[in-house]
């Protein structure tokens, strides 16, 4: 399962609709989260509702927090997402089998046994969270906060049984650059506490065309995953 967790506390000013963007991850099989940072009413009526739209259109959720709420937030949002997926995936086999039944529909013997095996699921499926920060120059005060979030949703993926991979990518980029990789897909808290004293905050907010590459940087990853697979396979045949 795959997903992107934008946070984020302003419009997005630059380059492509973040909403179409968003709605590009989904079509990748990739979900949208979005989490608005919101301290003393700085998000205007505009923000909050892209910030919502963004995540419609991603098929993910969203939420407008205080500061001091987005640890527990980042880490409630992703976990409901994989709940999510999972629900989606059930209710569609389920009703490719039974025909319009629901789980709800099912005796309550078998609800029990779907739900237990969703629960499994959830624990246990291959997760990818990639963090999209917003790094204009009103998130400063703010970056405490994220740098937490990050680490305690590092410590609420690793306690799960599944893989669980973690990226973080920052916007813009110092060089005027639409996205920058602070992080590449780890298992581990390492390297997390550097990433943010090299932070440039910037005025502007290419919100879109930052997706846009995050979700450029998913496909080559799972490009290169597949043909290491595929390498794999072939050599174990070569005799």
């Amino acid at each position: 399962m795959k997903q992107i967790l934008l946070i984020t506390d302003g419009c997005s000013n630059v380059g492509m609709s973040p909403i179409v963007a968003a709605a590009h991850a989904k079509s990748e099989g990739i979900t949208v989260n979005v989490v608005g940072v919101v301290d003393q009413g700085d998000l205007g009526e505009y923000g909050a509702s892209e910030i919502h739209e963004i995540a419609r259109a991603g098929g993910g959720l969203s939420r407008l927090v205080q500061t001091k709420e987005l640890a527990q937030t980042v880490q409630m949002m992703t976990r409901k997402t994989v709940v999510q997926t999972i629900q989606i995936a059930v209710q569609r086999e389920l009703q490719a089998v039974l025909g319009n039944e629901s789980i709800e529909a099912l005796p309550p013997e078998k609800r029990g046994e779907v739900v237990r095996v969703m629960d499994e699921l959830t624990e246990s499926s291959r997760l990818q969270v990639a963090l999209l920060i917003d790094a204009s120059a009103s998130m400063r005060p703010k970056l405490a906060s994220v740098e937490e979030s990050i680490h305690d949703l590092m410590l609420s993926l690793q306690a799960r049984e599944g893989k669980s991979e973690i990226a973080v990518f920052h916007f813009p980029g110092a060089k005027q650059e639409d996205c920058v990789l602070d992080l590449a897909w780890t298992t581990h808290l390492k390297g997390v506490h550097s990433i943010f004293p090299k932070l440039h905050m910037s005025g502007t907010t290419p919100t879109g065309p930052a997706l846009m590459k995050v979700v450029e940087y998913f496909v080559e990853h799972s490009r290169s995953h597949d043909r290491s697979e595929m390498e794999g396979m072939l050599g174990d045949d070569v005799v």
